[in-house]
């Protein structure tokens, strides 16, 4: 697939220039899925507390919505009941076994929605995800004691249905106009840690806005890994905007989840010693991780010899010193049906993409600036 007509074509200087490592004071703008787990709100925590490095110009809540994961593992339990009759059977069931055991070890019934999301945010519509996520930012804020009310703005309350139609939104009004006070030379940063929808509906209203913006991503395996092991749900969720960020040339840093950003996992006791007691948003953060809704959905009944990914620290981690994010430029790939990567006929345009990450260093950056607030 080549770039998509709609969307101007880039020099291969433009890409080095607009995607060279972030120095100094960058503007930003967040788009966040918030309350999708516990992820985010440490992401955004730790951005709040490096403003010298960060200046955010706008939140913007993204939809969210484990309703197609979770009815595809209650079909892989309807086929653990009555047995595979089919090959495509028996692939949903492996993909799904170990998790339908765990939930089994705990006493959870995937099918029943109030002992799978006793919290009432995992079963939401995508819209109801947003507006979720949406007082969640508006908390964290609060709890950081920042009124920042006048720059968080609702996204889209649906995913894309295609490529072709843009869902209009505050949030992306917003990200289309600040775009369009940037250059080259300083870039609008949209660090995008949720599903794409937002971003992807300003690059299909104002496609001008790839001269002058980077957007960050955190999903999926590196673009070397042809197969996959387990789906990315930033990147399955609204497909069509997953692949827009890798057809529009829209200047990107891609940052793999798996293998790169799943090194930053944090255990029960770092959070004890190292964020609880650091003021209101210490004591929220710690109070998020040992009600994480996700521990039950998982059926994880303990903390014992456990950790959880914080994955969306990644970004930000990038923008504040991207020598703690190694990176390389490379063409961008294709993404299929199935989000697997591919190539074919000439290289298209650059982006960047990581390929480790200094997990220590991220935290202690994080956990020092938690502990100047006491």
């Amino acid at each position: 697939m080549t770039q998509l007509a709609r969307f101007p074509k880039l020099s291969v200087d433009h890409y080095k220039r607009i995607l060279r490592e972030p120095a100094g004071p960058v503007r930003c703008v967040i788009d966040t899925d918030t309350r999708n787990e516990i992820d985010d709100q440490y992401a955004l925590a730790w951005a709040f507390l490096s403003r010298d490095k960060l200046e955010i110009e706008g939140l913007y809540a993204a939809p969210y919505s484990f309703q197609e994961r979770i009815k595809e593992q209650r079909e892989a339990d309807r086929i653990r009941q009555r047995g595979a009759t089919s090959a495509a059977d028996a692939a949903l069931l492996a993909r799904h076994i170990a998790l339908l055991q765990q939930l089994d070890q705990a006493g959870i019934n995937v099918n029943d929605d109030r002992q799978l999301d006793p919290q009432g945010t995992v079963l939401v519509s995508p819209g109801q995800g947003m507006e979720l996520s949406y007082q969640e930012i508006l908390k964290v804020c609060d709890k950081l004691d920042i009124d920042f009310s006048d720059r968080v703005f609702r996204g889209s309350d649906c995913y894309l249905e295609s490529p072709d139609e843009p869902v209009e939104s505050e949030a992306v009004e917003h990200l289309i106009a600040t775009a369009k006070t940037a250059s080259v030379d300083d870039p609008l940063q949209v660090v995008a840690i949720g599903a794409a929808t937002n971003v992807a509906a300003a690059l299909l209203l104002a496609p001008e806005i790839i001269e002058t913006v980077v957007v960050s991503w955190t999903a999926g395996y590196p673009t070397t890994v042809m197969d996959i092991v387990q789906p990315s749900f930033n990147m399955e969720q609204d497909l069509p905007a997953s692949q827009l960020l890798f057809d529009s040339g829209a200047p990107l840093v891609y940052l793999p989840g798996f293998h790169v950003g799943a090194q930053l996992s944090l255990s029960l006791p770092e959070v004890e010693s190292w964020v609880r007691g650091k003021g209101e948003i210490g004591d929220y953060l710690h109070w998020l991780y040992i009600n994480n809704p996700h521990h039950t959905r998982q059926g994880f009944v303990d903390h014992f010899a456990r950790s959880w990914i914080m994955w969306d620290l990644i970004n930000f981690a990038w923008l504040i010193n991207p020598a703690w994010v190694p990176s390389f430029l490379t063409d961008a790939p294709c993404l299929s049906a199935d989000c697997r990567w591919y190539r074919q006929g000439q290289p298209r345009h650059l982006m960047r993409e990581a390929l480790d990450i200094n997990r220590d260093a991220i935290y202690r950056d994080f956990f020092r600036k938690l502990a100047a607030l006491i």
